[in-house]
C-alpha cells in the first residue's frame, strides 16, 4: 500500500484516484473547490463523474500540506492554465518526492512544456510525466487501459509501473520525457480539428487523412522540441490521437463539432463546461511552428478558424488545394 497524493479533483484526477485506491492505496486529493470537497468526503460522488461511487480509501481536502505530507509521490492533474500557480503553492511540501506529471498541455504564455515549468519553479524537482489513450470516463469504470510513464530517473519508472499495474491499467516505460509530453499535448489540437470535421458532417476518408497528416505534423514539431520520432507512434502519440479524434468522450473534439455548427468559442467554452486544452494549445502550437519554422497547415487553419473566423468549409477547401508534395 502507498500514500499517493492528487492535485487536482476533476475528472482524470479522480478517476485515477479510484484506480489506485481499488489496489489498497490510500489516496488523498486536493481540490480548490469546498462544494467538490464536501461532495466526494460525504456524499461520496463526483460531480465530473457522476454515476461513480468514491471509494472509502480516497479523501479531498482543500489544504495541499494535508495532502501531500505523508505522501510517497504526487500526481499533479490540474488544467495546463493553472500548473505553475498550483505548483508554486505547493513546492514547500514537495521536498524529495516525485511529481508525475499527469495534465497534457503547455503554459501559454511561455510557451513551456508543463515539466520545463514544474523545474523552473523547483529546480530539484524528480518529473515523470504519464500520457497516453485514456478517457477517465473509462479508467474510472476499470476499461482496460494503457499508459506510458516517462522519466529520466530509474526509480520512477519502477515505481509508477509498479504502482498502477494490474487487471485493468497496463504501463509500459520511456525515457524521453519531451516527447511523450508533447505526444500527449499535440494530439489535443488534431482532436479539435477531428471534431470541426465531424460538425460539418465529413466523413471517415477525412478523419483518416486528418489523423496520419496530423501524426506528420506533431512529429515534426515534436522532433524539433527534443522529442524522439519513435515516440509519436507510441502510446502518447498515435494511440491517444486515435482515442481523441475518434471519441465523443473527448472534450476537446466535442469543442471542434460546436464550432463546426456554427457556434462561437465563448458559446463552445461554456457549453463544454470544463477546460478545453485544445483552444490554448492551438496558440501556442501556432507560435511554435512560427519561431522553429516547422510547416503545419493543419494547425496554421484551424488557428484561423478560431482567431481569424475562417469558415470551416473554407478552411477544407485550402487544405485540399495546397500546392502538390510528396509523402
Amino acid at each position: 500500500m502507498k500514500k499517493i497524493a492528487i492535485i487536482g479533483s476533476g475528472s482524470w484526477g479522480v478517476a485515477l484516484a479510484t484506480h489506485l485506491a481499488k489496489s489498497g492505496n490510500e489516496i488523498k486529493l486536493w481540490s480548490f473547490n469546498e462544494e467538490e470537497m464536501e461532495l466526494m468526503n460525504r456524499e461520496r460522488k463526483c460531480k465530473f463523474l457522476p454515476g461513480l461511487e468514491i471509494h472509502k480509501n480516497i479523501t479531498c481536502s482543500n489544504h495541499f500540506k494535508e495532502v501531500i505530507q505523508d505522501s510517497e509521490f504526487i500526481l499533479h492533474v490540474t488544467p495546463s492554465k493553472f500548473t505553475r500557480e498550483t505548483f508554486k503553492q505547493y513546492k514547500q511540501y514537495v521536498e524529495d518526492k516525485p511529481v508525475i506529471i499527469c495534465s497534457k498541455g503547455f503554459e501559454k504564455e511561455s510557451l513551456k512544456t508543463l515539466d520545463e515549468v514544474i523545474l523552473e519553479e523547483l529546480p530539484t524537482a524528480k518529473i515523470g510525466v504519464l500520457s497516453g489513450p485514456s478517457h477517465a470516463e473509462e479508467v474510472s469504470v476499470a476499461i482496460p487501459t494503457v499508459l506510458v510513464i516517462a522519466s529520466k530517473h530509474n526509480e520512477i519508472l519502477e515505481l509508477i509501473q509498479n504502482v498502477f499495474m494490474g487487471n485493468e491499467m497496463r504501463i509500459y516505460t520511456s525515457k524521453d520525457v519531451k516527447g511523450v509530453e508533447l505526444g500527449g499535448a499535440l494530439k489535443n489540437i488534431i482532436a479539435f480539428c477531428a471534431g470541426v470535421a465531424a460538425g460539418i458532417n465529413l466523413g471517415d476518408n477525412t478523419f483518416a487523412a486528418l489523423i496520419t497528416r496530423g501524426l506528420s505534423e506533431l512529429t515534426r514539431l515534436g522532433i524539433k522540441l527534443g522529442g524522439e520520432k519513435e515516440t509519436f507512434y507510441g502510446l502518447s502519440g498515435l494511440g491517444d490521437l486515435i482515442v481523441t479524434c475518434l471519441s465523443e468522450h473527448s472534450r476537446n473534439r466535442r469543442a471542434g463539432k460546436l464550432i463546426g455548427q456554427g457556434k462561437t468559442l465563448e458559446e463552445t467554452k461554456k457549453e463544454v463546461g470544463m477546460v478545453i486544452e485544445s483552444i490554448d494549445n492551438i496558440e501556442v502550437a501556432y507560435e511554435l511552428s512560427k519561431v522553429h519554422k516547422v510547416d503545419m497547415p493543419i494547425v496554421e487553419t484551424v488557428y484561423k478558424v478560431i482567431y481569424e473566423n475562417l469558415e470551416p468549409q473554407e478552411a477544407v477547401k485550402k487544405l485540399m488545394t495546397r500546392d502538390k508534395k510528396s509523402e
